[in-house]
């Protein structure tokens, strides 16, 4: 692992809100509202975006736990925005602060855990449970 990833270290991610990211089309409500789905992507990738650039050649993370609480409605064609801090380096894992606002207001907060893997294992370990033909 690399000793440049230490806590500290922010991720920031900001998009405009499309269609694509509404609770009615990722199936996750009725409303035309941001849906939590694509709210909780837009946290991983704020979390990815703080570690990502000092990983080691073949070497990504993983997300294993995500503990955010989804607090306010965004509707379709605001700027949405997540911020992820990372606070604790455990061997591999990595847990992040994790905070997201729109245009008015924070409309998510919480915790998130990723693992530093090897890329090439990690996808033999997938492939490996396909069936064979």
């Amino acid at each position: 692992m690399s000793q440049e990833i230490q806590p500290g270290l922010i991720g920031e991610v900001a998009r405009t809100v499309t269609p694509s990211d509404l609770a009615s089309a990722v199936g996750s409500g009725r409303l035309d509202v941001f849906g939590t789905p694509a709210m909780l992507a837009l946290v991983e990738l704020a979390a990815v975006n703080a570690v990502d650039h000092l990983l080691p050649d073949g070497s990504t993370t993983v997300g294993t736990r995500l503990d955010v609480r989804h607090l306010s409605p965004s509707p379709l064609g605001i700027e949405v925005r997540a911020r992820a801090e990372l606070t604790a380096v455990e061997g591999r894992k990595l847990s992040f602060l994790v905070e997201a606002f729109d245009a008015v207001e924070k409309i998510a907060e919480g915790t998130h855990e990723r693992f530093i893997a090897d890329g090439a294992r990690l996808l033999a370990r997938a492939e490996a449970k396909l069936p064979k033909t």
